[in-house]
């Protein structure tokens, strides 16, 4: 699986309440939810996100809650993955849940820029900056996460397995 977008770097500690924040929680729905990601830690994140694009931050990214509402509003955001240094525990897991690609890469989270041009080799683990012409390693995921991840989730991936084997 390969993903291509346009960067959009934020810093540390970005917290579920950036991603999503609290007073949208009223609504479970990903549309809605994605009218308002990152709108704190970018006003006009929203507004100018295009499909395919690719969030790019330092360390710790989704920390706070444990509110699933902040990967899916990524996610419904057209945002085709996130790199970063970290992720909180919780929020690693809920993208995963929920099919939102995630790569951790040091190196990747310090060289890129917003508004470069990213490619993301998911089985390789490597992210080429189109823009500076240069890569970088990410940490790869196990076949079968691989699978949970492209099947759109863990619901999608169970439906899936349940499907192929009545």
């Amino acid at each position: 699986m390969h993903y291509v977008g346009r960067a959009w770097k934020f810093g540390a500690d970005i917290d579920t309440d950036a991603i999503i924040p609290a007073r949208y929680l009223n609504t479970s729905s990903p549309e809605e939810l994605a009218k308002h990601c990152m709108e704190d830690a970018d006003p006009d994140f929203p507004r100018k996100v295009k499909p395919g694009d690719i969030i790019v931050a330092d360390k710790n990214f989704g920390c706070g809650s444990s509110r699933e509402h902040a990967p899916i509003a990524i996610k419904a955001a057209g945002v085709s993955c996130v790199i970063a240094k970290s992720f909180a525990r919780i929020f690693y897991r809920n993208a995963i849940n929920i099919g939102l690609p995630i790569f951790e890469s040091p190196e990747a989270a310090e060289a890129i820029n917003t508004g470069d041009e990213i490619k993301v080799d998911a089985e390789e683990g490597i992210i080429y900056n189109l823009t500076r012409n240069e890569s970088y390693r990410a940490t790869t995921f196990p076949p079968f996460m691989q699978e949970l991840i492209a099947a759109g989730g863990l619901m999608n991936y169970v439906a899936r397995k349940v499907k192929r084997n009545a």
